[in-house]
């Protein structure tokens, strides 16, 4: 102690205390690996998902869109509507013994027996079931096995025909 100064010790420091290790947090650096492997399986599940949605939101999209305007830019736009019950009618039926090319019916592929009611294409003269053909006539107006279209004047008695 000279001239009057007196020095005291530094105080002495006490450790801080450590903090407490929380146990309860997931993203933490505890569990690096189980984080991968969630995300490893969470994200492409994910992104399929949202695959899966806009491919519904396009379908969803087309056959409304469609269904709207049906009459402006259809691929398949022929004006093909089958034939009426009166125009079906016009149509001369035979039997399967009266046909002439040939005996099978190209609708539903079975063989048009003897005794059979059978229609008659006119212009191709192609004979199918009376059914099958009434069918398939009424949702289209080709013939169905070689496509030729039915005309109108098919359907009209000609006067031109002296007989």
């Amino acid at each position: 102690m000279r001239h009057g100064v007196h020095y005291s010790p530094p105080p002495l420091l006490s450790p801080s205390p450590q903090p407490a290790l929380n146990t309860t947090t997931f993203a933490g650096n505890q569990h690096p690996m189980l984080v991968s492997v969630l995300l490893a399986l969470f994200l492409p599940c994910a992104g399929m998902s949202a695959v899966f949605i806009v491919y519904i939101c396009l379908l969803w999209y087309a056959s409304n869109y469609r269904a709207d305007n049906s009459g402006s830019s259809s691929v398949k736009q022929v004006g093909e509507k089958g034939l009426s019950v009166s125009e079906l009618e016009k149509l001369p039926k035979v039997t399967g013994k009266d046909l002439v090319l040939g005996s099978e019916c190209a609708v539903c592929l079975d063989e048009i027996k003897a005794d059979q009611s059978a229609r008659m294409v006119p212009g191709c003269r192609h004979g199918f079931h009376l059914q099958c053909a009434d069918t398939w006539l009424s949702k289209h107006s080709v013939c169905p096995l070689c496509r030729a279209k039915l005309e109108p004047e098919l359907f009209d008695p000609c006067d031109d025909n002296p007989c």
